[in-house]
């Protein structure tokens, strides 16, 4: 079988991956991307209602337990035979970056910080993850590429300490440990995308943390008070089918099709996304600079994936047709 990669710069993917992880076109991921980056917008509206029923540690753990058998079900029905041996270690990297990491720290950060204060994670999280892809990788994007990537962050940066007043709040340490830690997630698990179907990798990576989801839950829901409401329930299902299986899915799967770099800087948009959500849901204020950022943000984007595309197009035509 002959398998093209269109990864940026990314080496070629062993010819022995299996047919479903064949790639449908740039056009296709794009939109897979796009679908993972709206529903990670939603995430932390949703993580402010589940704390309203849960503690923090509560609800990771069973935002974990439950996307844990969402995924363990789906695994069971398409009869998904077990990884490889290989594969374990970067599994455990995309486990504990985005199923527990990611969500844990971020719960911590946001009974502090406002939904809106948090979205400065993600307004580094693009550039942070093309920058670990390119060193795990070996990849490199063009000039265009990275000044685009610098500026896009700049602004959303420069946007989101705007909303917050240009104050530094007590649970930016751990929103800055959420970063890295995701990006490292997210890299590891584009790079698994390309040897197994998106919905496998992250599928997997949440049956190999459901142990550790379970002890904590355990630990958690004695200590940490329980008050059931319509939001908390709500906000705990989303993070758990909507962020965690269902995002990653289709993020995973996006980036196997148009490589992490380019995928990552779609990312730019979540701030902005998340920023509407927040007044929309939560009823938090957002500048009115906001339609400004979004169509500069835009253009970063657009000059971005310009410019990913034009190097895909290049290595697949220097890729050697295999069989």
């Amino acid at each position: 079988m002959t398998a093209k990669n269109s990864a940026i710069g990314q080496p070629a993917i062993a010819v022995d991956a299996p047919p479903s992880v064949a790639r449908r076109g740039p056009g296709s991921g794009v939109v897979l991307a796009g679908l993972g980056v709206l529903a990670f917008s939603l995430t932390f509206p949703s993580t402010v209602w589940g704390l309203e029923s849960f503690g923090p540690w509560s609800l990771v753990a069973l935002r974990g337990v439950l996307a844990a058998l969402i995924a363990g079900c789906a695994l069971l029905a398409g009869r998904v035979p077990v990884p490889e041996r290989r594969h374990w270690a970067g599994l455990a990297v995309v486990a504990g970056g985005v199923v527990v990491g990611f969500p844990l720290l971020t719960s911590l950060a946001l009974q502090t910080s406002t939904s809106s204060h948090a979205a400065v994670v993600v307004g580094l999280l693009p550039l942070t993850t093309a920058l670990l892809s390119a060193l795990r990788t070996g990849s490199r994007p063009p000039r265009a590429f990275w000044a685009a990537a610098l500026t896009g962050a700049a602004v959303v940066m420069a946007f989101t300490v705007q909303q917050s007043g240009g104050e530094v709040s007590g649970g930016d340490l751990y929103l800055f440990g959420a970063l890295l830690v995701c990006a490292a997630g997210y890299t590891e698990g584009g790079r698994l995308a390309g040897a197994m179907p998106g919905w496998q990798v992250i599928g997997w990576a949440l049956v190999l943390a459901l142990p550790l989801a379970v002890a904590g839950a355990v630990v958690a829901l004695p200590l940490e008070p329980v008050h059931l409401t319509a939001h908390g329930i709500v906000g705990l299902v989303w993070v758990a089918a909507g962020s965690t299986f269902l995002g990653l899915y289709v993020w995973y799967r996006g980036m196997a099709e148009i490589g992490v770099p380019r995928a990552s800087q779609l990312q730019l948009a979540q701030p902005l996304l998340t920023l509407v959500w927040s007044f929309l849901v939560l009823g938090e204020e957002v500048s009115g600079a906001a339609p400004a950022a979004a169509v500069a943000v835009l253009v970063c984007i657009a000059v971005t994936q310009r410019a990913g595309s034009r190097v895909s197009r290049r290595t697949r035509a220097d890729t050697p047709v295999r069989s």
